[in-house]
Parts: structure tokens; C-alpha cells; sequence
């Protein structure tokens, strides 16, 4: 399955940063367990999708989930390696 652009994931959505509590590998912030989300805790009870971007000029690197929370609904999340801060599509 082929990754989806940055643009195609996040459109027509505004992001919202978000806490994210994820088990760290040797790169990092790699797999998302849970997240908090307007207040709630939501746990991951699976890993839709998942890949991994560069940007053009600076590099910069993100990891893009698709993930299925405890809530029942999918959500769009992604990692910005160079801010270090997670990140909530939202639709509005």
C-alpha cells in the first residue's frame, strides 16, 4: 500500500497538537499506545497505516499514523521530528 502525500492526509483539516504516549524505539517517538485528545485518553488498539515523510528545502522529517482508538474512530496523527510535537487532523 502506498503512503499518502502530507497534502492528501491532512486535507481539508486543521492541526491540532496533541500529547501522544508512545513507545520509543532506537529512533525515538516511533509507535503511538495511546493519546490525549481534547482531554480524553485514547488508547491505540491498532496501527492503520503508518509512513514516513521528508520535506523538500529543510528535510524535515514526519511520521504519519493512521491509527484505530479505544474510541472506535480512526485517527489521523503525525510526529514532526524537527518540532518534536505531535500532531491531531482534525476536520472541521
Amino acid at each position: 500500500m502506498r503512503p499518502l502525500p502530507f497534502d492528501i492526509f491532512l486535507k481539508d483539516m486543521r492541526q491540532e497538537k496533541i500529547e501522544v504516549i508512545a513507545y520509543s524505539g532506537y529512533r525515538g517517538e516511533e509507535i503511538p499506545r495511546a493519546l490525549i485528545f481534547q482531554g480524553e485518553r485514547i488508547e491505540v488498539v491498532g496501527i492503520l497505516r503508518r509512513w514516513i515523510e521528508e520535506g523538500g528545502e529543510d528535510r524535515a522529517r514526519k511520521r504519519f499514523f493512521i491509527v484505530k482508538g479505544s474510541d472506535g474512530i480512526p485517527h489521523k496523527i503525525y510526529y514532526d521530528e524537527k518540532m518534536m510535537e505531535w500532531f491531531h487532523g482534525v476536520e472541521d
